[in-house]
């Protein structure tokens, strides 16, 4: 048995609602940990901070999560003097025993006894033809355009895909004064039976939800269900003019525009887990790849922990609880009398909490189902990698081809997710093109491996 460092050095990664609650749980037991950021300040991306110097309320800026958002910045600026913060930072590999940063250019390696990822997640993305047009975001794209530079991402917005995500920055925008043309969604109106089981979970979350979309409607914004995305309309040199859809009766119509939001739900950010060698399970319901984890967020490699949108998509309300779970579970691993004291007290409650975040999230994921069957009608032009402009062509030439049913192999002869994402915006839809050209499910095309560094990055190398 290893001995406990009577010490212990512990790293957080993320200042998001997971990373905020794992320190304050670390902070309580008297540790004072590492807590890396990637942003310039915290609150992750649903409760991105805006700017010094701006003074939209919270009201303004966060809707109905304002009361959520306002308590946690609050406990974060509690916090500070109790943590080593440091924002700004990127954590690009991970080897074992040491987190390896860059801020400013500058690296840095970390040594930890525990290290507690809470990553976040990232847009998920269906291609349409033309989404590659200038005028084209992700969600979260457009969200960060309105929270950190207080602008709308066009003068004439259609918000477009799938999920909770979609109606929350389209009422953002609404909110800000921004002119939303129409919300699209590829969901019918109508969820199954076995979805509304699970939304039942959470009635007041799913309550809120349904008031989104009607006050979508009052402000007068088209918001129609059960759509198919044909086409984003433009030119290269002019950028989006509209979007071709065809709506639930079968019609084809197009919307003019000059910017258009597209997501559907989100994946999470494993490419730090990934790194660490950590198992990963096929999740059937999501159709994606996620980590192996216990009820308390231990991962197949000791001392690592995860937590949060980068292990369960379960929102801010499940990061916050899955957050102090791990970093309790990590503080009972590392012997800490008081940190055993809080596990053995507060883990039944917060795997209470969990569970019921996660029916919820199943609800979600049958509500809004991603549209995997997409991927096979893409026309052959239309282009899948925005980054090396690989299409669904090239994809399917590749497996018909050069037999590439596993999707490294695939990456290997086509490029595909070899760009600055690193497949975060392609890998998902480029798999599903696959398993539909190689007739096979889509598990069996397997995942894209994850490389350092995670992102691109600049270090300053001294002569």
């Amino acid at each position: 048995m290893a001995e406990t460092p009577v010490n212990p050095r512990v790293i957080v990664v993320g200042a998001g609602p997971a990373g905020i609650r794992a320190a304050q749980a670390l902070a309580e037991a008297g540790l004072r940990p590492i807590v890396i950021d990637e942003g310039r300040r915290d609150g992750g991306q649903i409760y991105r901070r805006q700017p010094e110097g701006f003074k939209r309320s919270y009201a303004t800026l966060y809707g109905s999560e304002a009361g959520k958002a306002q308590s946690l910045h609050q406990d974060f600026d509690a916090l500070r003097q109790k943590i080593d913060y440091r924002s700004d930072t990127l954590s690009w590999n991970l080897t074992p025993g040491m987190l390896h940063t860059v801020s400013q250019g500058l690296a840095q390696s970390l040594a930890y006894d525990a290290l507690i990822i809470c990553s976040g997640a990232t847009d998920r993305l269906m291609p349409v033809e033309g989404w590659n047009l200038a005028g084209c975001y992700s969600l979260g794209a457009a969200q960060i355009a309105l929270k950190s530079q207080a602008c709308s991402i066009g003068a004439s917005v259609v918000f477009a895909g799938t999920g909770p995500l979609l109606y929350l920055v389209a009422a953002q925008y609404v909110k800000a004064g921004a002119n939303v043309e129409a919300v699209l969604d590829t969901s019918p109106a109508l969820p199954p039976l076995a979805a509304l089981r699970g939304l039942l979970a959470r009635p007041r979350l799913l309550l809120r939800g349904l008031g989104l979309i009607a006050s979508l409607r009052r402000s007068g914004v088209k918001v129609w269900q059960g759509i198919t995305p044909l086409r984003v309309e433009g030119a290269p040199d002019s950028g989006v003019s509209g979007i071709t859809l065809r709506d639930a009766h079968g019609n084809k119509q197009t919307i003019p525009c000059d910017a258009v939001a597209l997501g559907y739900h989100l994946r999470a950010e494993t490419q730090l887990a990934d790194l660490a060698g950590c198992d990963f399970v096929f999740d059937a319901l999501s159709r994606q790849w996620l980590p192996r984890m216990d009820g308390d967020g231990r991962s197949s490699v000791a001392g690592i922990y995860l937590a949060g949108d980068g292990a369960r998509i379960l929102g801010a309300d499940g990061a916050e609880a899955a957050g102090r779970l791990a970093a309790l579970a990590a503080l009972h691993d590392l012997g800490d009398d008081k940190g055993r004291t809080l596990f053995k007290e507060q883990a039944p409650g917060l795997r209470s909490t969990l569970n019921t975040m996660n029916k919820f999230r199943e609800g979600l994921a049958r509500a809004f189902p991603w549209p995997h069957q997409q991927a096979a009608t893409l026309p052959d032009a239309a282009v899948v990698c925005r980054c090396e402009a690989v299409t669904a062509g090239e994809l399917r030439r590749s497996v018909h081809e050069m037999d590439s049913q596993e999707i490294n192999r695939a990456k290997a002869f086509s490029r595909v997710g070899m760009g600055r994402c690193q497949g975060r915006y392609c890998g998902h839809a480029a798999a599903e093109v696959v398993a539909h050209a190689a007739h096979i499910p889509i598990e069996d095309v397997g995942r894209l491996r994850s490389q350092a560094p995670v992102k691109p990055l600049l270090m300053d190398v001294q002569p």
